[in-house]
């Protein structure tokens, strides 16, 4: 009997997470569609329109080269935020004294305006794939690392004493203890990073690239084309916020488990 009514709480509370997420939709569109026809097309086109202009650019020859040249810059970005972060983070929660003094300088460089520092990324990197690389991990490697640093600090100090209970060495304690324990607040830096790598990496296709769908933005923005950033804008927001949903759901999928 339990077991029955367990299960239909848990499909009731899907139905209307579900529910809840399609009424969101519609509301957004509805304002989207009422502030187009308040403002007008030249400032912010229809929903139609933009979903039109976005397949019109997705269907040109010339995206996918664009597409996968911001992938690679981005992917390449983030791994490399989130594997120094997460090991930055773990070494500077179990290093007390190092963490204290780490984490003031890095809320200190991340609340610089990143695009100042640009000028410096393109001297030391050149105009390419590197330069594009560095700024994305600027953006996105000090969340990373504070939200791992915090989970080290926060994790129940009995599994510690455990650990020195059973005489785990510091790798087995690492690999059984410490980042089963951390895994799920890990999973937070991961998904905000994610986000401003994102972020990062097409200021940096902006501002100095070639190519890229920071560049068609840019092109876009100098010619005053509102449908083509729209368009972009759209399809920018779909995988950033897929991608935020793949990684609350595993965050949420982790906290349940524990």
């Amino acid at each position: 009997m339990s077991t029955v009514v367990i299960t239909h709480g848990t499909s009731t509370r899907r139905v209307r997470r579900w529910t809840d997420a399609l009424v969101l939709v519609v509301v957004l569109v509805a304002l989207w569609q009422a502030a187009s026809e308040l403002l007008g097309p030249d400032v912010l086109t229809t929903p139609a329109h933009t979903v039109q202009r976005a397949l019109h650019i997705v269907s040109d020859a010339d995206f996918p080269a664009s597409l996968y040249v911001t992938s690679l810059a981005f992917a390449s970005a983030f791994a490399i935020s989130a594997i120094a972060g997460v090991c930055l983070g773990l070494l500077l929660g179990t290093r007390r004294m190092a963490g204290d003094v780490m984490e003031p300088l890095m809320m200190g460089f991340y609340s610089i305006p990143k695009v100042t520092l640009y000028p410096v990324v393109l001297l030391a990197c050149g105009l390419g794939l590197w330069a594009k690389i560095v700024f994305g991990v600027m953006h996105g490697i000090v969340p990373i690392t504070l939200f791992t640093m915090n989970a080290v600090r926060n994790m129940p100090p009995i599994y510690a004493r455990a650990a020195r209970t059973y005489r785990m060495s510091p790798g087995d304690f690492a690999r059984h203890v410490l980042i089963p324990a951390c895994v799920p607040e890990v999973v937070s830096g991961l998904r905000i990073g994610f986000s401003l790598t994102l972020l990062g990496t097409l200021i940096g296709e902006m501002f100095a690239s070639q190519s890229g769908i920071g560049r068609m933005l840019m092109i876009a923005m100098n010619r005053n084309e509102t449908s083509t950033i729209m368009a972009l804008a759209l399809m920018l927001f779909v995988f950033a916020t897929l991608v935020n949903l793949l990684f609350l759901t595993w965050q949420r999928h982790l906290t349940h488990s524990d």
